[in-house]
């Protein structure tokens, strides 16, 4: 179970973390599947490049057909020629892809339940920022154990100004509200940092019992 830290990097506890996962045989492949749909559809697929029929110019014969040794030659806009169009280029096309509602969840679930090693749950921390102070966010990563400098995603409830505006300068920090969560920023951070009340709306959101979320078994009751 996650280790739960205060504002002060404290430990005061444990919570559970209860979502319904992929297999094993078939976790790694669902997962796969997820991130290359996430990047392919960011794509905006717009690359265009022009074949011999759209470059302009090349209407008259370069030379004549034959007595110059040369191959035979029609228009400068060949292929075969310096600034002719372009064989098998690029065309404007949609690099969507589809997968299941139900399949991109799981997905999610198996990979955010998969870097439980790599997550830190920390207590509500909006009442400790009353005006937008990024040192004070800064220190307090730093306090729960996440190296400056290191790809980190901040998990919370909802976006609320002062975390919005102390969190925006900060290197290599992703910010994202519990009900948005992607595939590709959950893979990619290096630690997780989420508060109690993020991870019951993320057990809310994408299943499982929000009510073990929110339990906390102590220290004292754990030993």
């Amino acid at each position: 179970m996650p280790i739960v830290k205060d504002w002060t990097g404290k430990e005061i506890g444990e919570v559970d973390l209860e979502l319904r996962v992929a297999k094993e045989a078939t976790a790694k492949g669902l997962v796969h599947r997820a991130l290359v749909r996430q990047l392919a559809n960011a794509r905006q697929g717009t690359a265009s490049s022009k074949t011999r029929a759209e470059v302009r110019g090349g209407g008259r014969k370069p030379f004549r057909q034959k007595g110059t040794g040369r191959a035979r030659a029609g228009s400068t806009r060949s292929p075969l020629t310096r600034g002719g169009g372009a064989i098998f280029g690029p065309k404007p096309r949609d690099y969507d892809t589809k997968m299941n509602r139900k399949e991109r969840r799981l997905a999610l679930r198996t990979a955010f339940t998969g870097r439980a090693a790599d997550l830190i749950v920390v207590e509500d921390f909006a009442v400790n920022l009353l005006q937008p102070k990024t040192k004070e966010l800064t220190q307090a990563l730093e306090r729960w154990g996440v190296v400056a400098g290191s790809k980190v995603l901040v998990i919370i409830d909802q976006k609320e100004e002062n975390i919005v505006l102390s969190a925006r300068n900060i290197r290599n920090l992703q910010l994202l509200a519990a009900d948005q969560l992607n595939i590709f920023d959950i893979v990619n951070a290096e630690k997780i940092v989420a508060t109690r009340s993020a991870i019951a709306k993320i057990h809310e959101v994408y299943g499982g019992d929000a009510k073990l979320a929110t339990e906390i078994v102590t220290v004292e009751d754990a030993e």
